[in-house]
């Protein structure tokens, strides 16, 4: 498995996004992005987290960065995810998960007692260079925003 650290290169990628078109790291050279990780579209803690980056979306725009939600749901689900909950960040679709594993975030999660493989809620901030400066693991979605919001500043000030 995969295990990126701070410094990193992070692994590029090109995966189709909601709205037609394609998204891939390279898209954003020159500038930081905020990648984030979530298992499923239009569940209680996923929701609350695209809710919680569309809200600072100004702000994270402001500082000079993208924004990009990814999981393994597909373009269709991801639409109407947005439109159900007027999300304004981009959100990729990697149904192969070959992104979700170079990043490591494909693991083996355990619910009531059952194994099964998911994604483990994980941000990444990249730098306008391509390495990884910070990583958030394991994210308890309250707060999580603001936080990725005041490391990017830090890292651009």
């Amino acid at each position: 498995m995969t295990v990126l650290g701070i410094g990193a290169t992070a692994p590029d990628f090109n995966l189709p996004r909601d709205g037609g078109g394609r998204v891939s790291l390279s898209d954003f050279r020159g500038k930081p992005l905020v990648l984030f990780f979530y298992p499923k579209d239009d569940t209680t803690g996923c929701t609350a987290e695209s809710l919680a980056f569309t809200a600072l979306a100004d702000e994270f725009d402001a500082a000079g960065a993208a924004v990009v939600g990814m999981s393994p749901d597909s373009v269709s689900c991801h639409e109407r995810f947005i439109k159900k909950h007027g999300l304004s960040v981009a959100l990729a679709s990697d149904e192969e998960k070959t992104t979700l594993q170079a990043y490591g975030v494909w693991k083996q999660k355990s619910m009531y007692g059952r194994n099964f493989m998911g994604v483990e809620r994980t941000t990444f901030l990249i730098r306008t260079d391509g390495t990884v400066a910070m990583i958030w693991q394991k994210v308890k979605v309250p707060g999580h925003a603001e936080d990725v919001l005041k490391a990017l500043r830090n890292l651009t000030a």
